[in-house]
This record gives C-alpha cells, structure tokens and sequence, in this order.
C-alpha cells in the first residue's frame, strides 16, 4: 500500500502570529515537503492545480519536475488536474514529457476544481461539468494510447492525424485516478476505463463516501476489469500530531478555527467526529487510518493533507518525521497483514499499466 502526502498549495496566515508566507515562500516550501517525504520514507506526494488566490500551484507539471530532479523514489502525482478546463491534448504533452524526465514515477488524479469561476477563466460554461469531464477524458485516454488520433467533439475543435508528442514512456501512459467527493457519474467513468478511484474524505462523513466507491467497485466489476474487491481505490485525510494527543489539539486549534475552508464553522471537536479529520497523537493517527479499511475496504493509497492552514514549515516537517517514523511503519504492517492475496497492494506503476 502506498501512502504519501497532498498539498492544495494554500497562502494562509498564520493565526499565532498573523504573518502571511510570500507566494515565492510558499512554492519553496513546497518543494521541501516534497524532498521530506522521500526522506522520511513515504511513497507520493501530490499537489493540487488551482488557478485562483490563495493557492499557488497553477502548474503542476513544473512544480513536478523539478522535484523529479531532485528525488529518486518518490512517486509524483497531482490532487487535482483539471480535466474541465486544461485542453486534454495539452494535459497529453504535459504529463507524457514528466513522465520521461521522471523516469516513470508519475500518475494523475482528474478533477473539476475547487471553484466556479474557473470554468469561465479557461473559456468553459460550468454547467457543462460532467460532460466536459467526460469528453475529454475520453480524448486524452485515446491520445495516450493511439499514435494517430482523428477526432471530433462538441467542447473543441476537431483532431484529423494528431499525434500527441512525446509519447507515453515505454508505451505506457501514467496511471489515472478520477477524484470525486460528491459524483457518481465520475465513480463511473473510473469504473469504466478501469482508472483508479479516488475519495477525498475530508469534509464529509464516512457514509457520503461509503456509497461512491461502492458504487465504484460494483461497476468495475461490471466492466470485466476484476472483482469489486480488486479496485484500485484511495482515500485522503487530514491529520495534525503531536506525542501527546492534548498538546496536538491544543496546538491546532487556531489553526482549524481560522483555516478557510474549515474556519469559523463547527468546532474541533465536532469536526473530528463527523469527519476523518484526527487531531492527536501517532497512535490515534493508526488506530483512525486503520479503520478506514473497515469503512471502504482495502484499498492501495493513503494520501494525507498536512500543511495546509497556515502551519509553519518547521511544524509540517516535524508532522512528516512523526508519519515516517512512527505512523506509517505501523500502517504498513497492518494493512499488509489484512489484505487478502488476490486484492492488489498497490496502484498500477509504470510498466504495468495495460489497459
């Protein structure tokens, strides 16, 4: 199983002591979470794609290479591509020539965004979201796989002879999750290519998530691509630790009670037990990570959010110390030990995607 970190590259200020990081701080420190992760042992790291303030990593795939230089095992990928409004032969070019210069340590993750404004950004109608998703899903799947494409839609200009350059590595293209928190035409559409599955489940509870990727593995399996336990599935989460689970809620309060996308709503409390949120020590972190498996199955990436809110770099770093020493040594033993020998263990890597 594989586990790493995701960043949505937020510029937030720090509520202990009111300063803002610079945007230029920001992406570097980006890049140290990155070179962390690898050294503390764990297996992706992931960023966002946004376009709009606060957050900075409008391109991934420059972000992506440049640590692709810098790390050896790591495995690189996004927490959101946005497949409604990035022109799906561009995303081809893109994610094929990282793909070389990383070696093959590169997947993707499809989304539609964080927000609606966006879509008009980029010449797109947001009410053509799923549809767009769909369309051109369809285009870049076929980009990656034919060598000659003729095509025509109805969200872009025809393709008479294209060939998307450069071409996957080996002839394999990257591997795709389809990332969704709230549609079932989505879960679908993963099921359908036979693509990985992947629930946020950070701002919902358990059961929101429980139905998409069962949803997910019934139709996978309705594909032909394996049985419903054979799908590649992965979650998020958020956590935030210390030693002792006291001094970690204590130290994260401000933080959760001004982050924007979680501030000045329900309290700490009520948001740890309605969501999978974990505010405390490593081993609650393992206990909490642990029971997903109860909730959605086995399944083969755990991607947790950890510098988001305005914590300081230093307090991520020692977040990644705590979950490459203590947490994801555990995490690993454990799910190894529960899942059964025909469930995969981990995602398709490069030289195994044949679909």
């Amino acid at each position: 199983m594989q586990f790493g970190i995701f960043s949505v590259g937020d510029v937030t200020p720090d509520p202990t002591t009111g300063r803002t990081p610079t945007e230029h701080e920001r992406i570097k420190a980006m890049v140290e979470i990155a070179l962390k992760a690898e050294e503390v042992g764990l297996d992706v790291f992931a960023t966002g794609e946004h376009h709009n303030p606060p957050f900075v990593p409008s391109s991934p795939t420059t972000m992506l290479g440049h640590i692709a230089a810098r790390t050896e095992r790591l495995v690189l990928s996004t927490s959101t591509t946005l497949i409604t409004t990035n022109d799906p032969v561009k995303i081809a070019e893109d994610f094929a020539m990282l793909q070389h210069l990383a070696d093959g340590r590169v997947d993707l993750m499809m989304g539609r965004g964080n927000t609606g404004p966006v879509y008009p950004w980029f010449g797109q109608d947001i009410r053509q979201g799923i549809p767009l998703a769909i369309e051109n899903y369809n285009l870049l799947h076929r980009l990656w796989r034919e060598d000659i494409v003729d095509w025509e839609g109805k969200f872009r200009t025809p393709l008479q002879g294209f060939t998307s350059t450069p071409r996957p590595l080996d002839g394999n293209p990257p591997f795709v999750w389809h990332g969704s928190i709230r549609s079932p035409e989505i879960a679908e559409q993963a099921a359908y290519y036979g693509d990985g599955f992947f629930a946020n489940n950070i701002f919902w509870p358990k059961e929101h998530f429980q139905r998409l990727i069962e949803l997910y593995r019934r139709r996978y399996e309705h594909y032909g691509h394996g049985s419903a336990d054979q799908a590649i599935v992965g979650l998020g989460g958020q956590i935030f630790m210390r030693r002792n689970s006291q001094d970690a809620v204590k130290e994260f309060r401000p933080y959760f009670d001004n982050a924007p996308v979680y501030g000045h709503g329900p309290s700490l409390e009520e948001f740890t037990q309605e969501t999978p949120l974990t505010v405390g020590s490593p081993q609650e972190v393992i206990d909490r990570t642990l029971q997903f498996r109860d909730h959605f199955g086995d399944y083969q990436r755990q991607l947790f959010l950890v510098d988001h809110a305005g914590l300081p770099l230093k307090t991520v770093l020692e977040q990644l110390d705590l979950l490459g020493e203590e947490v994801v040594p555990v995490l690993r033993k454990e799910f190894e030990s529960l899942r059964p020998e025909h469930v995969p263990a981990d995602p398709p890597a490069h030289g195994k995607v044949t679909r």
